[in-house]
């Protein structure tokens, strides 16, 4: 399998995921030119796209998605809550390319399996991914506010993961957002912390499956890569992981491809 991290941050997020037959993006909350690009730059053509899986309906998440599906034919998945919620800002979208799917469900494309699960966020119906393709298998977890069970479970037999490391508390606390939007971001359904997401990758390390895993979904306001890098290395290290020996660690990179990895 391919994991790539096209672009991942507050400001726009968008993942492909590839196999020897099928090729997938995770959403699309960039403009399709900038899609274009970073699909191209690691070799890929959005010509040959399988489909777009849709988390939820938050602008940074979709906002490429019509755009791409009209001028490719491609198709768009999510769930029915979701997709109420987004097709109104999505633009003219051919019958056909709308695929809706259920928010606990398996859909198969090509060679990779796309598994679906919720999440708590604040939107119509979250979900996160998890992708298998003969034995390997990747997930994709951002935008929540709580390491639940479901999400655990759905995803630590992976050995690639991308999750959520949004913010640093502190900064959040006294940074200046207003009082309503820092309140919904700490609270469960809103995003997860740099030292939250720390204990969820020890949590998940215990399985002895994970190999790569990647710090995404970073606020551009209440975090920065050194920092949420740092503070979840000092959690790995309290419970004797070590970094580059034990567990692969980076960050999804806001404005360019990164974290390319074929296993």
């Amino acid at each position: 399998m391919i994991f790539c991290s096209l672009y991942s941050g507050s400001s726009g997020n968008s993942i492909f995921v590839g196999s020897e037959n099928a090729k997938i993006l995770v959403d699309a909350g960039l403009p399709g030119k900038k899609i274009d690009e970073a699909l191209e730059s690691i070799g890929q053509s959005p010509k040959e796209l399988d489909g777009i899986f849709i988390t939820h309906e938050h602008t940074d998440h979709i906002k490429g998605v019509g755009v791409i599906s009209r001028k490719y034919d491609i198709p768009i998945y999510a769930n029915d809550s979701t997709w109420c919620a987004m097709e109104s800002g999505l633009g003219k979208i051919k019958e056909h390319n709308i695929r809706v799917m259920d928010k606990r469900t398996t859909v198969e494309i090509k060679d990779i399996s796309v598994k679906s699960f919720n999440i708590p966020h604040d939107a119509a119906g979250p979900v996160g991914y998890t992708f298998f393709s003969k034995g390997k298998q990747a997930s994709v977890a951002t935008d929540f506010g709580t390491f639940t069970e479901e999400i655990r479970d759905n995803i630590r037999d992976s050995e690639v993961i991308l999750l959520e490391s949004n913010h640093d508390i502190e900064m959040l606390k006294y940074g200046p957002y207003p009082y309503v939007l820092k309140r919904r971001i700490l609270s469960e359904i809103g995003h997860l912390s740099n030292e939250d997401c720390g204990k969820a990758i020890v949590d998940l390390f215990s399985n002895g499956k994970l190999k790569n895993l990647f710090l995404g979904h970073l606020s551009n306001t209440n975090n920065h890569p050194d920092l949420a890098y740092q503070t979840v290395i000092n959690v790995l290290n309290e419970n004797n992981i070590k970094v580059n020996v034990d567990l692969g660690v980076a960050i999804a990179e806001r404005h360019r491809p990164s974290n390319y990895i074929e296993f």
